[in-house]
């Protein structure tokens, strides 16, 4: 090759090296000027719920374990709680004390009683019929003038006496016969729909001391296990159910407008690979919180807020864990 030719090699080669250069620095303040993608970041969440008592006791079982997937109606816990033994027990002798006086209400007095009553009416009437006798012979022997009438008014007292005595024996006859009033029967009536009341309460808390699942999921949890004390109310086995899932964002409120509800966006679970799934916008929150954003431009900016912003999966997804971080990009 002639020194002339090597010449205009090295020419071309530097005028290829500069256009070079030139295409690169071109394609670098290209992608240096062209809007960034936003990726936000999001993680899984479910519904979760709390299997507790109503009544305090010692836990007796604990019948799952964490992992377990338990359908609704599976046993979870059982407990033991003398103390609703004796109350029960209360409750059953009020019961029977209320049921007894109910029934001495409605038998009334007993038949020696009715007899008893019935003996001091004749014994009051044979005293009137006595009394009304001595009196007709008495105002007989005044008209005559043989008695004064002093004496005669004195047996024409004891008379109408005699008779106010067999009114009244005639009355406790009565009601000795006819048994309580009508207002004792009901009183001894709600009485014993008291105590009754009393037993079901009692019994239905004894039901809560077996406990079954109101909830299909898995057992994230068992706070309280055998021998503990538990307080009422307080849960002792937790379950999520990863089936009803969603994706939680906190979106800041310049970021807002891109999502509406009801809009589709896909996104990466990160920890399930590569792929991509399809998400509803399913809720955005009324109310925004303070956020730790910086300001939008300096010297004039404000405190940015970020509101609460839950997508749902469009179709189920599989090894789904409450946790995992799922990526949307805008």
């Amino acid at each position: 090759m002639s020194q002339k030719q090597k010449s205009k090699t090295g020419v071309l080669i530097v005028i290829a090296l500069i256009i070079s250069l030139i295409v690169w620095i071109s394609f670098t303040f290209f992608k240096a000027y062209q809007p960034k993608e936003i990726i936000l970041q999001g993680q899984i969440d479910a519904q979760s719920y709390n299997v507790s008592s109503k009544i305090p006791g010692r836990i007796s079982e604990v019948f799952v374990k964490k992992g377990d997937n338990i359908q609704v109606g599976k046993k979870i816990f059982s407990m033991s709680s003398p103390e609703l033994n004796t109350k029960l027990l209360q409750a059953q002798a009020a019961k029977d004390v209320a049921v007894a006086q109910k029934n001495q209400a409605n038998n009334g007095a007993r038949k020696q009683e009715i007899r008893a009553a019935l003996s001091q009416l004749h014994k009051a009437q044979a005293a009137e019929k006595l009394m009304h006798k001595t009196y007709q012979r008495v105002d007989k022997l005044f008209k005559s003038g043989v008695v004064s009438e002093q004496k005669r008014d004195e047996v024409f007292t004891q008379y109408k006496a005699a008779k106010f005595t067999t009114s009244g024996a005639y009355e406790l006859y009565l009601m000795a016969k006819e048994g309580a009033r009508v207002e004792i029967k009901d009183a001894a009536l709600a009485q014993e729909k008291i105590y009754n009341a009393k037993v079901d309460e009692v019994n239905v808390y004894l039901k809560e001391s077996i406990q079954y699942a109101f909830h299909k999921g898995e057992v994230t949890q068992i706070l309280i296990h055998s021998g503990e004390l538990s307080p009422s109310g307080f849960p002792v086995v937790s379950l999520v159910d990863i089936e009803d899932s969603w994706a939680k964002f906190s979106i800041r409120e310049d970021y807002l407008p891109h999502f509406t509800v009801g809009k589709i966006f896909e996104a990466k679970i990160p920890a399930l690979g590569d792929k991509t799934y399809k998400f509803k916008v399913s809720f955005i929150s009324v109310m925004g919180d303070f956020a730790t954003w910086r300001a939008t431009e300096s010297g004039k900016g404000f405190d940015m807020k970020s509101f609460e912003v839950e997508l749902r999966a469009l179709k189920p997804i599989e090894n789904l864990r409450v946790g995992m971080s799922v990526l949307l990009t805008l």
